[in-house]
Parts: C-alpha cells; structure tokens; sequence
C-alpha cells in the first residue's frame, strides 16, 4: 500500500478527534463521485491499522438516466474490493434537494440499522463545507446555519454520522483519484446550473478563488469551524437559561426541558441576559411548539416581550399558540 500525505492526514484526524474507535463496523456512503471514492479508498488502507468492518451503501435517487448504471458501477467495485454492498433505490419521485438529503439519510439509518453499523460515513470535504456555508448566508441564517456540516452528529439513537474528509478539498480529492486511477463516475446532475449548489460550486467559488483568496475553501470551512464551537457552547448556556427561566415557575417546573402548552417564561431572569442568549431561549422554546423551524421574525417578536409593557401579546404563530406579557412572565398558550 502506498502512504500518502492524505493517508497521513486522514488517520491523524480520525484519532485526534475521536471519529471511530477501534474494530467498529462503518457503513460507507459511496455515489460513485470522487469525494466519495477518495474516502473509501483512505478507509481499506487504514482498515488494518484500525480493525474495521467496512461497508458500502449506494442511494438511487432515480434522477437520471444512468442512475442504475451508476448503482452497478459501485456494486462492481464493492465486489472487487470484497465489500458488503447495499443498495436502497427509491420508489416515489423526489422533487428536491432537501427532500433527497432527508430520504437519503432514512435509508442509510434504515440499512445501518438492519445490518449493525455504529457510524454512517460520507464524503462531505471542505468545499462542502465553504459550499453550505455560502448557500445558508445567502438564504438568510445564524450562525446555526454557517456550521450546518459537522464532524459527527447522530442520526439515531445508536448511529453516528461522520464526515472525516471536511478539512480536504475537492481538488485535493480529484488529486487522490488521480494518483490512485480510482474509476469516477460522472454526475451529470453537478454539472445543472438550476441547483443553487451547483451554481456556488461552478460560478461564485471560482470567482472569489480568482479575485479575493485563491484558498477561499478552506478559509471558509475555517469559519465554520470556529462557528461550530461557538454554536455548540451558546446552545448549552441558552439551555441553562431557558431551564433557570422555567423552574421559577413552581407548577411548571417538571416541563422543564420539554415545553409544552401553557408554557411561563419568567423575563426578570431573562432580563438579565445577553440579547444572543435571549434569541437562543426563544428559539429553542418555538422548536419545541411549532411543527416548522421558526424564523427570525418568529424569534424577534417573542424576544420583544422581555421588555415589552404588561398586557403585551403576539400575533398568532404557525399552529395558533399566542404569547403574552403576564407581570414578570411571558405565557405560551
């Protein structure tokens, strides 16, 4: 086996951040593309340093025409490689990325579960990451939104995603294939400028490599780094908050965490807070009642009642809840 400075890279990474222990079963998500097939490649040359059980899945969303050749081509070199292979197809017609996303992660969790894997793995690199950051900023986002990719998240109770490639870029991945004459199958679909993604990738990227910071990737998957610590650390203390906030509320004090109709949240513990930390509280509470991930606007107009005169209500939310100022407390109901 050669060792390449991405071999190097890749197994530092997996041990300094904790990604798999040793002698797991991963369930690799492999569509054929170079990220992906850079990553299964790294993972057989680490599987005898780390005793791991590989797997690879493939999801045919139906998108194209040469989809079921697709599917083939990654079942033939899961065979030459003498890997399990699991392919989900799907039945209904999918209209859009998100909904894709969803049903692609349903049927990785579905096969994993089936088959017991502990960690789902996929190809997400850098540019991914400075892609998703740039499609959530132009949309309208927090910082939430700017870290979306994540080294690992679960999925189920028992299934971890990983993504180990997010500090490579896709030229770097294109590179690996090279050196390594891996088979690549061109995704047609990454070429249509009518996804927004792909537009960020083939337009906007390349312009600000060209005219602003020609490592413009991984500055911006730097950013969503940091961000992600950041997020991660604001969303513990809104919590304490939001839990301080409730618990003076003696009758509603076991609804604590989870918050359910008629819900009190007390202002002069609020009051005290910073403005960042008081959004998080509302947020978190309007992710608990609205069936829909609430919007700015959502957030602001209950933030308002913390300082708001007594007798101070909202407007209905999606679903109906109304909030209103009660002496020191605001009452969702």
């Amino acid at each position: 086996m050669v060792w390449t400075p991405l071999h190097a890279k890749i197994h530092r990474t997996i041990r300094s951040r904790h990604l798999f222990e040793r002698n797991q079963r991963l369930l690799v998500a492999v569509s054929g593309g170079q990220d992906s097939l850079c990553l299964i490649k790294l993972l057989l040359d680490l599987q005898s340093k780390w005793g791991w059980h590989l797997g690879i899945a493939h999801c045919d969303h139906r998108w194209r025409s040469d989809s079921q050749g697709n599917a083939n081509h990654v079942e033939n070199l899961a065979k030459t490689w003498d890997i399990s292979f699991y392919l989900e197809t799907a039945i209904a017609q999918i209209n859009s990325e998100a909904a894709a996303r969803d049903w692609r992660y349903q049927a990785l969790s579905a096969i994993a579960q089936a088959n017991n894997y502990q960690y789902i793995v996929t190809g997400h690199t850098a540019s991914d990451r400075a892609e998703t950051l740039l499609y959530n900023l132009i949309r309208g986002t927090g910082a939430d939104g700017l870290q979306a990719l994540t080294w690992q998240r679960p999925l189920t109770t028992s299934i971890m995603l990983v993504r180990p490639l997010l500090e490579i870029t896709r030229t770097q991945t294109e590179q690996f294939c090279q050196e390594f004459k891996l088979p690549i199958w061109e995704d047609s679909t990454n070429q249509d400028l009518q996804y927004a993604r792909n537009r960020i990738r083939q337009e906007l990227l390349p312009y600000l490599r060209e005219n602003f910071n020609p490592q413009v990737e991984s500055a911006l998957a730097q950013t969503a780094e940091l961000l992600q610590a950041e997020v991660e650390y604001l969303e513990k203390a809104a919590q304490q908050l939001r839990e301080k906030a409730m618990s003076w509320d003696i009758g509603h004090e076991e609804d604590s965490v989870t918050p359910v109709l008629p819900l009190r949240l007390n202002r002069r513990v609020l009051q005290k807070a910073p403005l960042a930390l008081q959004r998080r509280v509302m947020r978190q509470v309007l992710q608990q009642i609205l069936t829909d991930a609430p919007s700015f606007e959502h957030i602001e107009k209950l933030t308002a009642l913390i300082i708001a005169p007594n007798r101070s209500q909202t407007d209905p939310f999606p679903g109906g809840a109304i909030a209103q100022v009660e002496g020191d407390w605001i009452c969702l109901k």
